[in-house]
């Protein structure tokens, strides 16, 4: 797999998850919703201040630490991605570093860039791209878009369970976006796999080694 295969699939990815978020951003109001399948797949606007699935992390100078985090983060990856190439790692691996490196970027470009282009969604108003009056943040301060949600069940638990019986239950509740979704697939695939991914890669190192020695 080369550098620009790498490239491609963050590209493909960033533009799935920005269009996506720009149509929702400049057609639905905060907390409109469609349901596409009944009871278990909906489109959810909502916005959040921090990390994936909503999660928050320590008010506005939380956000610009995250932001500048997520900036490092991204530009660090490529120079790994790099590193990955080179010593000629797994495809399956790298597929997956590059569905990270994807879901960084896209939730950095809302964190830096949305506050400045689009207005607030208050009540039932629909933002607007590049408002006369300015946008609802400055340079690092934008909100992230999500919009999949995914109810698969809602109801009460049944009372023998414990701590929890009787109380009104939703999963999966965590609304989110195509970048989480990149970011989540390649995590979980590379801890289920990582053997596979990395034991490949060391066998044939390990045997070089061992043939040095003899020969030396």
């Amino acid at each position: 797999m080369k550098y620009r295969h790498v490239v491609l699939i963050v590209i493909l990815i960033l533009i799935v998850d920005q269009t996506l978020k720009f149509w929702i951003k400049t057609h639905m109001f905060m907390q409109q919703e469609f349901i596409i399948f009944p009871n278990w797949f909906r489109i959810h606007f909502i916005e959040n201040e921090g990390m994936a699935y909503g999660l928050k992390f320590g008010g506005d100078f939380g956000k610009i630490l995250l932001t500048t985090f997520r900036l490092v983060a991204v530009v660090a990856g490529f120079v790994y991605i790099k590193k990955l190439i080179r010593e000629k790692y797994s495809t399956g691996l790298l597929v997956c570093v590059s569905l990270i490196l994807a879901g960084a970027a896209g939730n950095l470009i809302d964190s830096m860039f949305y506050g400045l282009i689009f207005n607030d969604s208050i009540g039932y108003e629909v933002a607007k791209f590049m408002p006369p009056g300015g946008g609802y943040g400055s340079f690092l301060h934008g909100r992230v878009v999500d919009m999949l949600y995914f109810p698969i069940y809602e109801g009460y638990l049944p009372s023998w369970i414990p701590f929890k019986g009787g109380d009104y239950f939703v999963f999966f509740r965590p609304v989110f976006n195509v970048a989480d979704a990149a970011i989540s697939i390649g995590v979980i695939t590379i801890l289920l796999f990582q053997k596979r991914f990395i034991g490949k890669h060391m066998a044939p190192q390990q045997g070089s080694t061992i043939k040095a020695d003899q020969t030396a």
